[in-house]
């Protein structure tokens, strides 16, 4: 079982400049325009390149791609996914350009889509993008600079989180004319920033005249993208249709990509009736995040008969951090000592065995399955970023770094219990009468805040230790809405979350984990972190001018993180686990830092023949 993150993931990095040499790294000249921006002045591809490796270049048009999208989503109530009001509607980016976009077979690279180049400033407090004149919105209106600058303006002062805290150093944006648009950046964490506004949805002015930015509405909107809406059922499904008049289809940028002519996203309230409508042939693709299903659930004639594929993907991003996250904002989990113990309650080697099938490794780290991930003791350079903050650390920082503990998979583990107990009393929470109360004899109470019944099998064993305990725990079951509700307002004990990182972490770690969104309404930083050794920390990640500084700073910041037991971690697979039905291909070569799914596979009409044939 696995989480994704409600968030839309920011890409950020620094600028490199075109080049002229033939080799794959290609070094910045400053202040020249550049075709491509990357954080450490990596670019894979020249100027004049036709199409990513990871393409087919003459894939079919064609056919539709019907789909659960992110897990966990249930349903949605507006097209506007840039606020903190509402749920959006899942694929809704699609109708969007940006000014670069991604290569998802480099760590942060971008190139050029709306603006054909950038031009860094020697001194890399500005960049100035060079649009192409070309570009239009899907009623035929330019693409201008005045509709980047009105984005910016809108999600800095009116977006969500996860957009204003990005923009929060981008001091300003102008228009030098209609097709060239300058961003000035203010302060000294100024790496990612150029491609933080890179990588900004481009929103028509025009559009946003007529409707409110900061309100929720299901009116579709207008985009430059490859894809418009074209029906929708709120709560229910919505379905793009690609654009035969979309400007920029045959750019190098997206070549090979964009190859359904319909996409469709589904909803359902629970992960069985997905599975079972999957099965019955409603839709057509669902990545399975249950790992019971995955072991036992699939076998049925269509999947035995081949009719129905089951693919594993590597997944070669950072698996990120999920976990349960504990609210420290409640009085009773302020004490570290108290978090740790419910870790120890938590028996993973019996839920892995008994629920998951073995299906999948337990998460230490909030860097998982990526070299940032910290290990053993602190190195030298890692030394060096710590060592000024020794007397606000734990001396655990400085030792061998936290990680779960491992019980013997018998489901209530009594050495780890005994540990928990412990823990619990050196916090004042000792046992009275069989229940865990403070010095005023109030018991420790603990809700797991859940929207889906999916973790209600996995949470029931963890509550029976926690009662062994003393601790009163139990579950809360809510609606989609009111959870989200409830999240964004921080009105919760303990919450399931999964935290994306890039491979280029950057400004996302600021809202995850900084001070200055503890108490930020609608950001992501759950657990409400808030210590200043982990800001200073973020800054020197967010400065770091090379991959190994970046590295050094993402460990100490580990190390950090992991003693202070904010979450309790839960598990992961660097793998996606798809079921779908046999009527699509795809290119040879897999993005390696993407699914592929929507961009490169496309309908193979040959395929589906057989298909309906049997």
């Amino acid at each position: 079982m696995k989480l994704s993150g409600l968030q839309r993931p920011i890409a950020i990095a620094l600028a490199a400049s075109l080049m002229v040499a033939a080799h794959s790294s290609l070094t910045v000249q400053a202040s020249s325009p550049s075709h491509g921006l990357s954080a450490f002045d990596e670019l894979k591809y020249l100027a004049d390149f036709q199409h990513f490796e990871y393409v087919n270049p003459d894939a079919p048009k064609g056919g539709r791609l019907s789909m659960i999208g992110t897990a966990g989503l249930t349903t949605f109530d507006s097209f506007n996914g840039f606020i903190i009001k509402g749920d959006a509607a899942q694929g809704i980016d699609l109708i969007y350009d940006t000014l670069m976009t991604r290569a998802f077979d480099e760590p942060d690279a971008v190139y050029g889509l709306v603006a054909h180049t950038a031009e860094l400033a020697d001194d890399k407090m500005s960049v100035v993008f060079n649009l192409r004149p070309e570009a239009t919105f899907a009623d035929g209106t330019p693409v201008t600079a005045a509709d980047v600058v009105f984005t910016f303006q809108m999600l800095k002062e009116k977006g969500s989180p996860p957009f204003s805290f990005s923009l929060r150093d981008v001091a300003n944006a102008e228009a030098l004319d209609d097709h060239t648009v300058r961003y000035t950046f203010q302060g000294e964490l100024v790496r990612d920033l150029p491609l933080t506004v890179a990588t900004l949805p481009i929103l028509p002015k025009a559009f946003y005249d007529r409707h409110p930015f900061d309100e929720t509405w299901l009116v579709p909107p207008l985009g430059s993208g490859p894809y418009a809406v074209a029906d929708f059922k709120a709560g229910t499904f919505i379905k793009y249709r690609r654009r035969d008049d979309y400007w920029a289809k045959d750019l190098p940028v997206n070549r090979g990509q964009n190859n359904f002519d319909e996409l469709r996203y589904e909803y359902y309230r629970d992960r069985t009736a997905e599975l079972q409508n999957l099965l019955n042939g409603t839709f057509d693709l669902r990545e399975e995040f249950t790992s019971v299903d995955w072991a036992t659930a699939y076998n049925v004639p269509a999947v035995n008969d081949g009719r129905i594929l089951r693919k594993t993907l590597p997944d070669e991003q950072p698996s990120g951090a999920q976990g349960f996250m504990i609210n420290t904002r409640r009085e009773a989990f302020k004490d570290p000592r108290v978090r740790q113990a419910l870790d120890y309650a938590f028996d993973f080697e019996w839920t892995n065995k008994n629920l998951f099938y073995e299906l999948y490794q337990r998460t230490g780290s909030y860097f998982e399955n990526s070299t940032m991930k910290a290990h053993g003791k602190p190195s030298p350079e890692e030394l060096a970023l710590l060592e000024p903050f020794r007397d606000k650390l734990p001396p655990e920082v400085f030792a061998e770094v936290y990680s779960p503990p491992v019980s013997s998979g018998g489901g209530r583990d009594r050495q780890l219990l005994r540990q928990a107990d412990k823990l619990l009393r050196e916090a004042g929470w000792t046992l009275q009468n069989r229940k865990r109360a403070n010095a005023d004899g109030e018991q420790l109470q603990i809700e797991f805040l859940l929207f889906s019944q999916a973790f209600v099998r996995i949470i029931n064993p963890y509550i029976a230790n926690l009662k062994r305990l003393g601790i009163d725990a139990r579950i809360r079951l809510v609606d989609t809405a009111q959870y989200q509700r409830r999240v964004k307002s921080f009105d919760f004990d303990i919450t399931t979350r999964r935290y994306v990182l890039r491979l280029t972490p950057g400004l996302e770690m600021i809202n995850y984990w900084s001070s200055a969104t503890a108490r930020t309404e609608g950001s992501l930083n759950l657990s409400g972190i808030s210590n200043p050794v982990i800001d200073s920390l973020i800054d020197k990640a967010l400065s770091a001018t090379s991959r190994d500084e970046l590295t050094t700073a993402t460990r100490a910041i580990d190390r950090v993180l992991r003693s202070s037991h904010y979450w309790v971690p839960h598990w992961y697979k660097s793998a996606h686990n798809l079921a779908f039905w046999d009527k699509f291909s795809w290119p040879e070569v897999k993005p390696k830092y993407n699914r592929g799914i929507i961009r490169t596979w496309w309908y193979d009409e040959e395929k589906a023949a057989k298909l309906k044939a049997r």
